[in-house]
C-alpha cells in the first residue's frame, strides 16, 4: 500500500449554505506547471438537486458512460455508485479493495492504512447509511444515487490507483469525481491529484454545507490523461464516531472518472 505525501495546498472553494456549481481558474492549485487544461466542477446544498447539475457537467465533459467491462475504451468514462455490491460484501461485512477491478471491471482499486472498507447496507438487509458504525449515522448522512454509500473504516484517506479494467496494467486518467455527505468544516475534505511518478498534480478542498445530510461534490480534469492515482481525505473522525462540533464525519457517494488507458 502506497501513502502518498501531503503537498501545497490548492486552490480553496469554501461553501456556505447556498449551492454553486462553477468551472474555476487553476493555476494557483498546481503542483506542476506544466499540466494544462484543468477545469473543475464543485457543488454543495442540502440535496442532490443541489450538485446534479455539476456532476452531469463533470460527466458531459469526459465522455459518454461505459459499460462495466474489461479492457479499455480509451474515451469515454467510468462510474461506481455502490448499489450494485452484492449484499454479502456490503455492511457489515468488508468490500475488497479490488472489487471495481476485478469482480465489476472498471479499472480501479482502493488502498488505505488499514486495508479496509465498507458500502453500505439495502434497507430490509441491515443497518442503513452506516448505522451499524454509528446508530445515529442515518441522521447525518444522505445520498445522492440511493440507497447505498462507500466508506474506509478506522482511517480518513482512500487512496483510487487506475488500472486498465480487469487487468493489473497500470493505467491513468483526464480526471476524477466524487460526491460527499455531510461535509461541515471548510478545508478537511480534499481530493489530491497524482502522476505517475507519485508526483502531485492538484489539490483542491471539496466545498462544504454545513447541517446534516448535506451533499457536496468536486470533480477535477485534465487536458492530458495525467492522473494515475487520487488521494481522497473525508473529514476529522472516522465513520464509527459521532459527528457534531469539531468533528466533521464524511463518507463518499458516487465516483466518475475518466476510462483508465495505458
Amino acid at each position: 500500500m502506497s501513502q502518498h505525501t501531503r503537498g501545497a495546498r490548492g486552490l480553496v472553494a469554501a461553501v456556505a449554505t447556498a449551492a454553486i456549481a462553477s468551472v474555476l481558474p487553476a493555476v494557483p492549485a498546481l503542483a506542476h506547471t506544466d499540466v494544462r487544461g484543468v477545469r473543475v466542477q464543485q457543488a454543495a446544498g442540502t440535496s442532490a438537486a443541489a450538485i446534479q447539475s455539476a456532476v452531469d457537467a463533470f460527466r458531459s465533459g469526459l465522455g459518454d458512460l461505459n459499460p462495466n467491462e474489461p479492457g479499455s475504451f480509451g474515451v469515454g468514462r467510468r462510474e461506481i455508485n455502490w448499489d450494485g455490491v452484492p449484499d454479502t460484501l456490503a455492511a457489515p461485512n468488508l468490500l475488497p479493495a479490488d472489487f471495481f477491478n476485478v469482480t465489476s471491471p472498471r479499472g480501479v482499486v482502493f488502498s488505505t492504512r488499514t486495508g479496509r472498507f465498507q458500502v453500505s447496507a439495502n434497507d430490509g438487509v441491515g443497518p442503513i447509511k452506516f448505522e451499524n458504525l454509528n446508530q445515529v449515522n442515518s441522521a447525518t448522512f444522505d445520498t445522492f444515487s440511493p440507497q447505498r454509500l462507500f466508506t474506509q473504516l478506522d482511517s480518513l484517506t482512500t487512496e483510487v490507483h487506475f488500472f486498465v479494467p480487469g487487468s493489473t496494467t497500470p493505467a491513468t486518467t483526464h480526471g476524477f469525481g466524487a460526491v460527499f455527505t455531510d461535509v461541515d468544516r471548510p478545508g478537511l475534505t480534499s481530493i489530491e491529484y497524482y502522476d505517475v511518478d507519485g508526483e502531485l498534480l492538484a489539490e483542491f478542498d471539496v466545498p462544504a454545507s454545513p447541517g446534516a445530510q448535506s451533499l457536496s461534490f468536486l470533480g477535477v480534469s485534465f487536458g492530458d490523461a495525467v492522473v494515475a492515482s487520487v488521494l481522497i481525505r473525508s473529514g476529522n473522525v472516522p465513520a464509527q464516531l459521532a459527528d457534531g462540533g469539531r468533528k466533521d464525519t464524511v463518507v463518499m457517494d458516487d465516483f466518475v472518472y475518466g476510462e483508465p488507458i495505458t
